[in-house]
């Protein structure tokens, strides 16, 4: 559903070249992506992609990288890049801190070969330089996970070079200019918006280029899934703060720049829209196995972001797999509700 509405955008977007380039502010296991790149090789068939996805965590780089082979294949003028590095650096690959910069990680890797299992093999055999530096801590001030030293992993087919050459990124030469921004979920809902603007959007908003398309997606509440939460704990609320709220103090963080841009939060029946959790016809009775129930539940904290302290205070107790049962068959099934909004950069 998030790659189907980042496609509604590619029809609006106005790339120059050298290439389409495109941001994935949290790739995770790049499902969404992977998609996204389809629909794009429908829509620009012979045009040089470029691609950069940031991700922390090394299991979803690896479940990332281990779905481009089919693409590389299919659409062979693509340059994928992959960092660690934050929001505030991870669009110029470029880190902001001197002690940081000195300690890059920068590893550019042409494919060879034609065939998709050819690019499978040598992207697996990557697998210990992504175990040495991909690694990270928990920061102390925040909790967040922080990288140990930033890395760019830069991935193209080196039959394609000579045609990539310009597309290429060189370290020590920054640059952004992202003709499309994927922003789904990029910040925990419950952080304040001054965080989420300075740190994340605000950054993500000026690495725009002419004419360029941020797509922010984040959790809206309003559905089962809040049901199920608040039936264990009334009085939650993860998402209190909404797009109309983010663009505000988003153009209050970008000061005189909101001039260059257009901010698009879109009436609700744009806005909105809703994924399923997928179940067999049958799964939804009098009688829910309990399979069914686990998954749910899960699926309901994990997008409320119910810490693990308070989850541990419930489990132990069959009280949270009843009020799942009771969302699940008053509804019958579980769904969640997203919202998104656009902020382009002006051509002019």
């Amino acid at each position: 559903m998030v790659a189907r509405r980042v496609g509604m955008e590619l029809a609006h977007i106005h790339p120059r070249p050298p290439a389409i380039r495109v941001f994935d502010a949290g790739m995770g296991d790049g499902t969404v992506l992977t998609r996204v790149m389809r629909e794009m090789h429908r829509r620009f068939p012979t045009r040089p992609f470029y691609f950069v996805g940031k991700e922390i965590s090394l299991e979803d780089v690896r479940l990332s990288l281990d779905k481009m082979p089919d693409r590389f294949y299919e659409h062979p003028a693509t340059v994928m890049v992959v960092t660690n590095m934050y929001y505030t650096e991870a669009p110029w690959l470029t880190p902001r801190v001197p002690s940081a910069a000195t300690s890059l990680v920068w590893r550019e890797v042409g494919l060879t070969g034609t065939t998709a299992h050819e690019f499978s093999e040598q992207i697996a055999a990557l697998e210990p330089f992504l175990a040495k530096n991909w690694q990270a801590r928990h920061s102390a001030k925040t909790g967040n996970p922080i990288y140990e030293r930033p890395v760019a992993l830069v991935l193209y087919r080196e039959d394609f070079r000579f045609v990539l050459d310009a597309a290429i990124p060189k370290q020590g030469k920054p640059r952004a200019d992202y003709d499309l921004v994927i922003a789904s979920q990029p910040y925990r809902a419950r952080v304040p918006l001054e965080f989420k603007t300075s740190k994340i959007i605000g950054p993500l908003t000026r690495a725009l280029g002419p004419g360029g398309r941020l797509l922010g997606i984040h959790s809206c509440g309003r559905d089962p899934g809040m049901e199920i939460v608040r039936k264990i704990w009334p009085q939650e609320n993860p998402f209190a703060t909404g797009r109309h709220d983010l663009l505000r103090a988003l153009r209050t963080e970008l000061g005189k720049e909101a001039r260059r841009f257009n901010f698009n939060s879109y009436s609700d029946a744009r806005a909105v829209f809703r994924y399923d959790m997928h179940t067999l016809p049958t799964e939804i009775a009098e009688s829910i196995g309990t399979s069914t129930l686990f998954a749910a539940w899960n699926a309901a904290v994990y997008v409320a972001q119910i810490d693990d302290e308070r989850l541990a205070q419930v489990v132990g107790e069959r009280k949270y797999l009843e009020a799942t049962r009771e969302v699940l068959q008053a509804h019958g099934g579980l769904w969640f509700l997203d919202e998104s909004y656009v902020i382009s950069r002006k051509r002019g």
